[in-house]
Order: C-alpha cells, then sequence, then structure tokens
C-alpha cells in the first residue's frame, strides 16, 4: 500500500514521560516518497502550534488509528533510515524494564545528524549501487590463539552465552605495537563472525582499551569493515561511522554506547571488564552496558561474549544461573605474585614502610638486571593523583579544611601553599580549628610524591608520571620507573620486569559494596602489563582477597562474593530501584507499588542536594522475576507525578516548576 494516507507512528523526541508512547500522524502525498521506517520527522504537537521531532517508527492502516482528524507529518528531516527496527525494539525494551523513556535511549543510539557528511554518505550510495564493497571483499580468518582449534569460534557460531576467562599478559602485533592478549582474542573472534557476512559489536571502558582493539583489528582486518563509535570523536566522525554501520555487516567498537549501534545480522556481543564502571550510564535510565547487551542478544539470539581480567559478581550470578557458559584457556595463565603482608606483620620497621624491602629490592633487581632477567622499567601502581591529595594538622592530626566551603585541603607540588580539593581557594591564613595550630603535615601520598620519592630514591634513573593529568599510554623498553594511578597505567614494550602494587590497604578501606571487586581488577590489570614470569609485587594486603589474586582463584572470588550478597539482600542477588524526589512524591511512588512485589522498601531516608533543595531517597528491593511489574508501577507513578498541576509560585504567572523525581533502577551508588 502507498505511504500517502497511511498513518505514521511517530516516537517524540522529548524526555517527558507522559509523552513516551507512539503518536499518530496523516503521510501527506507529498511526502509519501520519503515516509519510511526509521527515518527523522518533524510533526506539529496539539499546543500553541509547537513542533517537535521524533522518528517514523512504522507505518500503520488509517483504519487502526485514531478515530478523530489526524494531523499531518509537518516534514521529513531526512531520507535515511536511521533508527533500524532491531534498536527501536531494544530501546522499548530497556525502557520499560527501567522505567524510563525510550526517546533517552534512542539519543545514545542515534547521534546528531551532521548534514554535509549525511549528503557525502548518500552520494556514494548512489555512486555505487546498493552493493557493500566492504562486505563483498573476500573473507578471511585469523584463528583466536590458547582456547583450542576454533573452540570458542564454533561456540561463537552457535550462538552461545560465553562469560569468557581472558589470557593475561602483552603480545606484539605485526607493525610492533604492544597490545593487551585480550584485545587480539576478541579482534579475531570479531574477524571470523564478520567474514560469515554478520556484524559483531565490541564494548570496552575507556579510550585505552579502545585503541588497543583498534591496533589487533587494524593488524587483521580490511580498514572499511571496522566502524569506531567514540564518545570522544568529533560529532561529523561519529556519524560518519553510525552511517557506515547502516551499510552492510561491520565490526562495531566503542565504549558504553556501541551496544546500541545499527548492525546487519548481528552475530556477537562482546563486553570486554563490564565490571568498571565506566559501563554504568550516567545519563537516564541508567542502563549498564552489560545488562543493554543482555536485552538485545535475547532480542535478536546472537552470541555474547563477557570478558575481563576477573570476572563480575553480575556475571557469576548469570553463570551459577545457567545462562552464560563458562569458557576458559587451554592452559591456565597466573601472574607471578609476591606478597608482603606476612613480612610486614612480622618486623615492625618494615611495617611502617610504605614501600617493604622486599619491593625495593624487586625494583632494583628489575632496573639493574641483578636477578638474572633482563633490565627494563618497573611499574609502581598508586591509589591518588597529585603531589599529597590531603593534609592534616601538624600539631593534633586532624584532617585540614577549607575555610571557605570545608573541603579538603592538598598541596599540588612540594613546597606549595595547601588549596581546597573543591573551591582551589588558597589556605595562605590557615588555623587548626580544633588546637589554633597553623603548620600542616602530609597524610595521603599522591603519584606526584611518590615519584619524587622514588627519584630521589633511584638517582640517575628516569621517572615517568601517568595519571589524570599526565596521560601516558606507552613507555620504552629501557629501565625507568613508572608511577601511574590506577587505570592509567602505560604499556610498556615486552611488558614491564617488574610491578609493584602500592596503597592497597588503603583502596580497600573505601566504603563501596564493589571496592574488592574494584581492586582486584585494578591488581589484575596491571599484573597483565608484566613481562612473562616478571614479578608483581602486592604490598600490605592481607587475608582471602590477597589470596585469591596471588593463586589466580577469581572465579571463586566472584562466587564468595555472591553468597555474601545473597545472605544481605545485596545487587546482584537481588534487584532494586532508588526512588529520589521531595518526600510526598517519592512516598507516592512506594504506595504505587503493590508490597507483595516487594522484599522491602528502605527509607525514605534524606540525602544532600547541589541546588540545596530538601530530597528524600527510598531504594526498593525485589527478586528479578518481579522485575517487569515493578517496573511499570514505578513508571506509572512517574507520569502521574509528571502531569500533576502545579501552583505557580507568587508573581510567576506561567511558570511552572519542573517535577523533582528520579528513578533508577539497579543504582549502583546506594549501597
Amino acid at each position: 500500500m502507498p505511504a500517502a494516507g497511511r498513518v505514521a507512528r511517530v516516537v517524540i523526541d522529548s524526555p517527558l514521560p507522559q509523552l513516551d508512547h507512539l503518536f499518530d500522524y496523516l503521510v501527506p502525498e507529498e511526502l509519501a516518497e520519503q515516509a519510511k521506517p526509521g527515518v527523522r520527522v518533524r510533526v506539529p504537537l496539539r499546543s500553541a502550534g509547537r513542533v517537535a521531532d521524533g522518528f517514523l517508527v512504522g507505518l500503520g492502516d488509517p483504519d487502526d488509528a485514531f478515530d478523530g482528524a489526524l494531523s499531518p507529518l509537518e516534514a521529513v528531516v531526512s531520507p535515511v533510515p536511521v533508527l533500524t527496527p532491531e534498536v527501536w525494539a531494544l530501546a522499548r525494551r530497556l525502557a520499560d524494564r527501567s522505567a524510563g523513556t525510550a526517546s533517552d535511549i534512542l539519543r545514545l543510539a542515534v547521534p546528531p545528524r551532521m548534514v554535509r557528511v549525511e549528503k557525502a554518505w548518500l552520494a556514494a550510495r548512489r555512486e555505487g549501487g546498493d552493493a557493500d564493497p566492504v562486505s563483498a571483499s573476500a573473507p578471511t580468518t585469523v584463528p583466536v590463539r590458547g582456547y583450542g582449534a576454533r573452540a570458542l569460534e564454533d561456540a561463537v557460531a552457535a550462538g552461545r552465552r560465553i562469560a569468557l576467562t581472558a589470557i593475561p599478559g602483552l603480545t606484539r602485533l605485526p607493525d610492533g605495537a604492544w597490545v593487551g592478549e585480550w584485545s587480539v582474542t576478541l579482534a579475531a573472534l570479531a574477524l571470523d563472525v564478520w567474514s560469515g557476512g554478520r556484524t559483531a559489536i565490541i564494548a570496552v571502558p575507556d579510550h585505552r582499551d579502545l585503541d588497543q582493539l583498534a591496533a589487533s583489528l587494524a593488524a587483521i582486518a580490511p580498514p572499511r569493515a571496522v566502524v569506531r563509535a567514540d564518545a570522544g570523536q568529533a560529532n561529523a566522525d561519529r556519524y560518519r561511522g553510525f552511517l557506515d554501520a547502516l551499510g552492510g555487516p561491520r565490526i562495531i567498537i566503542g565504549n558504553r554506547s556501541v551496544v546500541y549501534a545499527p548492525a546487519e545480522r548481528l552475530g556477537l556481543i562482546a563486553i570486554w571488564e563490564d565490571s568498571d564502571p565506566l559501563h554504568s550510564e550516567p545519563l537516564s535510565p541508567y542502563v549498564h552496558t552489560r545488562d543493554a547487551a543482555l536485552v538485545r542478544q535475547e532480542l535478536e539470539g546472537c552470541a555474547l561474549v563477557v570478558s575481563g581480567h576477573i570476572r563480575s559478581v553480575e556475571a557469576q550470578r548469570l553463570v551459577e544461573v545457567g545462562w552464560l557458559s563458562e569458557v576458559g584457556p587451554e592452559r591456565a595463565v597466573t601472574p607471578r605474585v609476591v606478597l608482603t603482608a606476612a613480612q610486614q606483620a612480622s618486623e615492625p620497621a618494615v611495617r611502617a614502610a610504605r614501600i617493604p624491602s622486599t619491593a625495593w629490592r624487586t625494583a632494583k633487581d628489575a632496573l639493574s638486571g641483578d636477578s638474572g632477567r633482563p633490565r627494563g622499567p618497573v611499574l609502581v601502581q598508586v591509589a591518588r593523583p597529585g603531589y599529597a591529595p590531603l593534609v592534616a594538622c601538624a600539631n593534633c592530626a586532624r584532617a585540614a579544611h577549607c575555610t571557605n566551603c570545608r573541603g579538603p585541603l592538598g598541596q599540588t607540588r612540594a613546597g606549595a601553599v595547601p588549596s581546597c580539593g573543591v573551591c582551589g581557594r588558597l589556605a595562605t591564613e590557615w588555623r587548626c580549628e580544633h588546637c589554633e595550630h597553623e603548620r600542616f603535615r602530609i597524610v595521603t601520598v599522591g603519584s606526584g610524591r611518590t615519584a619524587e620519592e622514588l627519584g630521589r630514591a633511584f638517582p640517575g634513573t628516569r621517572v615517568v608520571l601517568a595519571d589524570g593529568d599526565h596521560p601516558v599510554l606507552r613507555v620504552g623498553a629501557a629501565p625507568a620507573l613508572v608511577v601511574a594511578t590506577r587505570g592509567a597505567e602505560p604499556i610498556a614494550e615486552g611488558g614491564y620486569q617488574a610491578v609493584l602494587l602500592l596503597d592497597g590497604e588503603r583502596m580497600l578501606a573505601r566504603e563501596d559494596l564493589r571496592v574488592a571487586e574494584d581492586c582486584l581488577r585494578w591488581w589484575s590489570s596491571a599484573a597483565g602489563l608484566a613481562a612473562p614470569g616478571a614479578p608483581t609485587v602486592l604490598v600490605g594486603v592481607s587475608g582471602p582477597i590477597a589470596r585469591d589474586f596471588a593463586t589466580g582463584r577469581l572465579a571463586p572470588f566472584a562466587h564468595q562474593e555472591l553468597v555474601e550478597r545473597r545472605e544481605l539482600r545485596f545487587p546482584p542477588a537481588v534487584r532494586l530501584a532508588s526512588v529520589t524526589g521531595v518526600e510526598q512524591a517519592v512516598r507516592e511512588v512506594i504506595a504505587a507499588v503493590d508490597p507483595i512485589l516487594l522484599i522491602d522498601v528502605l527509607g525514605p531516608a534524606t540525602v544532600s542536594d547541589d541546588r540545596g533543595r530538601d530530597l528524600v531517597r527510598a531504594v526498593l528491593r525485589f527478586e528479578y522475576a518481579r522485575g517487569a511489574e515493578v517496573a511499570a508501577a514505578v513508571r506509572a507513578a512517574v507520569v502521574r507525578n509528571a502531569t500533576r498541576r502545579r501552583r505557580a509560585p507568587a508573581g510567576r504567572s506561567g511558570y511552572r516548576p519542573a517535577p523533582t523525581l528520579r528513578v533508577r533502577f539497579d543504582d549502583p551508588d546506594v549501597l
């Protein structure tokens, strides 16, 4: 049936929850050729002559539409069908699952339109016809190493869901670049999928991982077969890559939002280090990369690979319920880990030292080659960036705070006047509020101070500082001390000849449900940068986490974490939803959910707010099987709250304050 006279089902680009449904519009004769499912459209709204942008999701028959007169489409903004049916189905399912709006997810899935880029892409398509030159090229494959002959490739071809244990260590590419072995594994797996005429999507946490993966793919795949979707790209580059992904099977790599990329014949979704907090989406409706991948895999029936140096507790739960199957390398590879806690406990002088004698000797031997191993760089991982992030009163040892905003005071360099870490004000006339003393002492040593101390201890040795303010991606094979904060460690040619993990006890002291999992990931990632057989020294940490790290028992560690969370009814043993807003609105949401669906409700409790508003937060805990019902009830309460008429403040006619209500399912910041 021709599009003219038919009904266009349109999803409007709006964050308002009451507008999160399909609207019917009439397709006029002049737009019949362009009005196709997936295109961007502009439609009128029945209020003050306004228009809104949206996507045409589908076409229907007039008999099935609204009985009254339908407004016609205002315009078709672009003829390119940028919203594929698969991505729309994913957005709708995820929005329903998280009590959010589909348009919020579509903003992550479909980048802003770049007219010049789009015109060039359309011109190239017209010149080349409908054939995809990339897919038409000769297929090629590279064996995946370390997992058995085609064992992993066959599992992916069969559409299995896999919890993959990565092989730690570095490998050298043909162009001489060094990358993590994990990137070579995922690249070869994606190439095998693409060679079979299907699309592979790989999501990684940050640009460092993305650069390694891109380098591994550049060594084996045709350049145009790989599409990079990076939040750091210019808008034009990102939109160009998005359009290329619409043209046929591709290998699409990127950060968390890449899981929404358009994919023709999707064959694989792979996630690297799903426990990394960078996979947690900070924008509404706050869907984690792993959750989006799980839903998309269920909708499209593709293979799913969740891989990392460690196994997240969420992945462990999926393994134990049978949703993911475990796959590991043929030969277990465990870093050579040295623990210093026993020595520090038995020797008081060693206990007081930040870097015990064992770690000093290990670093000295690696730099000089006295241990019989090649000379090379040494990695020193520390907890905090900066010089001295925290200072205290030299007399009473109370933490020093800014007299302006009560923020923590710290030093940016040796001899500098302490400044506030929040407002930046210099503490030139600071006086301790407890004892009136006027001098400071350093409490927390950062990366800058550590580099300074090591430079004095190893005169003549080059010291490299790598943190957020001093990004370093790679270092050479020459002897050097590389002081890096967690997650900012550069890759060394051939690997580090020794790795020192400092501040472990301080990292574990953070009050967070995931602190042990985070520490294990940081340490394992650093140990994976060591040369084969090179020692990794974990300073000052004892107990089960140190034992499991040293022995490579990472899956049993995740299992024990899950057991403890089941006992406490903490995620991921159960699901939760946090509801934040004014007290009346929060209580209305709680009342809207049938108590039978919930395990319990925590709160409401008062929470701080940047704008000085008095807000409360409640936490709803429920079983996974009740998730859809709870989300539907919460969403209905959110819509009622958003559509309630509010009285304007005195003297502000026409002003309507926005509803104050924030809902986040599986909130990682609650516990």
